[in-house]
């Protein structure tokens, strides 16, 4: 089996509302790029990346050049042995993770489909039935996102992360934290995430003035430094977001002691491959894993569930469909949630398949 043609599509993915986040970053409507690896067989691997505009070094129009620049060292190559082949692209072109990540997807799904496995059962087997989610809640007025946490607890959900920094003003978003923790009561995890927007100063404050109340922060400076100096200011645990792409990074955020928790993102890393490493590090570090992308649809959201079903469930923190964030829906198969949780799909590979007549004309082919 190799693989013969490749197939790229865009697609406007857009918010079910205006998603606010620090320093002015935004999700409404955004680019999705969406990738086909078809064989000599006729199975077809899928991918999907979505970089978010201004977030992280990533960029959206930059996914069909470094995918035409990549297909010289995929077309005619087996797709089973992904590791090899990502191996092979990693020295071929040097970073560029997030458009690596959705060619490392659809490689992992014609995997799946050839030896007729879900994937989850190659990334290490399902090591539970389905997995805790947690719900982002847009930075918007306190009393708001207070409603938007209210609505999610009412559906199951029972962790909550608080989106900070949109204002810049440090008392607004303890008022946020206070007012989300008085809704959903006692118990339900809630964090709030400054996305690298804050001062060690603001974060410090803000963190101090909830030091009373059970609350993780997430990555609230640009650096890891100055994340652990908001750490040991306000004595309360850290998850770590931005900062964690690679094995390296992991190892830093354990050293300055803010890995109480880390969000493994598919494009950060550049795929489940990647992943696996980043995953069993995390676990010996004694971290919890929040298992997910940046942004995306049902088939970067079929990948992240696949993952977070075998991960153990000590160390998984939470999960993320990120397609019930946006419309439209890509693949109508892939799950959704329910009491909170998500199970992973069914069926080999990753048990999604793409609505095509949705998809239209492919932006690019190679073969």
């Amino acid at each position: 089996m190799k693989i013969s043609r490749i197939s790229l599509w865009s697609l406007g993915l857009t918010s079910h509302e205006a998603y606010h986040m620090s320093e002015g970053k935004t999700c409404d409507t955004v680019k999705t790029h969406i990738l086909s690896l078809e064989t000599d067989t006729g199975l077809k691997g899928w991918g999907e990346v979505c970089p978010i505009p201004h977030y992280l070094p990533a960029f959206a129009d930059g996914v069909p050049s470094a995918l035409t620049e990549m297909a010289p060292e995929l077309l005619g190559q087996t797709p089973l042995g992904v590791d090899s082949l990502m191996h092979r692209l990693d020295n071929y072109l040097l970073g560029h993770s997030y458009a690596k990540s959705l060619v490392d997807m659809a490689l992992w799904d014609l995997f799946g489909k050839a030896v007729d496995q879900p994937l989850y059962a190659l990334l290490g087997g399902r090591m539970q039935a389905d997995m805790p989610l947690y719900h982002s809640i847009t930075c918007i007025a306190p009393d708001d996102m207070a409603r938007i946490a209210r609505e999610a607890y009412g559906t199951g959900i029972r962790q909550f992360q608080v989106k900070l920094g949109a204002d810049q003003d440090w008392q607004a978003d303890a008022e946020r934290l206070i007012k989300v923790r008085e809704a959903v009561g006692e118990g339900p995890l809630v964090y709030g995430d400054w996305n690298c927007g804050a001062t060690k100063l603001q974060a410090t404050r803000t963190g101090r003035a909830v030091a009373n109340l059970d609350i993780m922060l997430e990555q609230p400076c640009k650096t890891l430094e100055d994340c652990a100096a908001v750490r040991q200011a306000t004595g309360l645990p850290m998850k770590i977001d931005e900062n964690a792409f690679d094995i390296a990074s992991l190892v830093r955020a354990a050293e300055l002691g803010v890995l109480d928790a880390v969000a493994l993102k598919l494009s950060k890393f550049g795929g489940l491959s990647a992943m696996r490493r980043a995953r069993d590090l995390t676990v010996h570090l004694g971290a919890e894993i929040c298992a997910e992308c940046t942004w995306g649809s049902d088939i970067v959201t079929a990948a992240a569930l696949h993952f977070a079903a075998s991960t153990p469930p000590n160390a998984l923190l939470n999960t993320c469909d990120l397609s019930s964030y946006v419309g439209p829906r890509v693949a109508p198969d892939c799950p959704t949630r329910k009491n909170g949780r998500i199970a992973p799909p069914e069926g080999p590979g990753l048990g999604v398949s793409p609505d095509l007549d949705l998809l239209g004309s492919p932006l690019l082919e190679l073969a």
